[in-house]
């Protein structure tokens, strides 16, 4: 089996952590050369050396096109995504990949993500109505209002895939596991900013504490990483601005979603909307 896309650019070597804990006493590096193609990427160049070099080696992939996250791993030094990182933009002969860093290892380049889920849990990452029977599929209630603005104040939050980047990048997750992390943190900010939730109490009692948002340095290590665009670094300090406006009692009360009127449309283009020209030829 062979991913052989054109004619070969340069030969570049892999430096791959390896790491079995039921079997190694401590981690090693295997090297591997290959012929890197143009557009190759750092998961494709894996592929490969599973499938003509060494069956053996094993990490964490599905969708190959940076949407789920799974093939975060530290290559040269930096937190990415295996299959959005290509070889030949790295600029260099020698490719080192590691697992993310701050999770413990499952084995070779697969972390084990069960504190990042479990911090994530913990903040509530969902949608919290006081009338609980307003979210139930059993009773379900009218479509909540939102306008552009309200949702740009979350929607860069809401692009997180869970993938461990920014945790990993983090000093204070790499020494501290019981930190919730900037992925956790910012998704708590995320629920808290969206004008349909209303759990924003039970969230801020949540990150108030020595390992939620007072623990981060400030590093931005988080945001420098994520593969997609989130700043984690700028939703912790709106959490910590956010609670300290509460302590002395200056805390805009939030805006809450209204709903729509029973039976209303709410598929109705609005009057001043006018759609964009269209940039290719017009549909019949």
């Amino acid at each position: 089996m062979g991913y052989d896309m054109g004619k070969p650019v340069k030969k570049v070597r892999f430096r791959v952590f390896r790491y079995d804990p039921e079997k190694d006493d401590r981690p090693h590096y295997s090297e591997y050369t290959l012929e890197a193609w143009k557009g190759m990427s750092v998961l494709d160049a894996l592929n490969e050396i599973k499938a003509e070099q060494d069956p053996t080696l094993s990490w964490r992939q599905s969708c190959r096109m940076g949407v789920c996250g799974s093939c975060a791993m530290v290559i040269n030094g930096k937190p990415a995504l295996a299959c959005q990182t290509q070889v030949l933009k790295l600029d260099t002969d020698v490719i080192t990949i590691e697992p993310l860093k701050s999770f413990p290892v499952i084995k070779d380049l697969t972390p084990d993500l069960q504190n990042l889920f479990r911090h994530h849990t913990h903040v509530k990452p969902y949608i919290i109505r006081r009338n609980e029977e307003e979210l139930t599929e059993e009773n379900p209630t009218e479509e909540f209002l939102q306008s552009p603005e309200e949702l740009e104040a979350f929607l860069q939050f809401s692009y997180c895939i869970k993938c461990g980047a920014c945790v990993s990048a983090c000093p204070v997750s790499q020494s501290d596991p019981e930190f919730y992390g900037p992925q956790a943190l910012a998704q708590a900010f995320r629920y808290i900013s969206d004008t349909r939730d209303e759990g924003e109490e039970i969230r801020y009692a949540i990150v108030d504490n020595p390992q939620g948002c007072w623990r981060c340095h400030f590093a931005q290590s988080c945001t420098f990483v994520c593969p997609k665009g989130v700043d984690p670094a700028m939703a912790i300090q709106y959490l910590k601005r956010d609670l300290v406006l509460m302590s002395v009692g200056m805390k805009k009360e939030k805006k809450r979603a209204q709903k729509a009127p029973l039976g209303a449309p709410t598929d109705r283009v609005p009057e001043k909307y006018v759609p964009p020209e269209f940039t290719i030829a017009k549909p019949e």
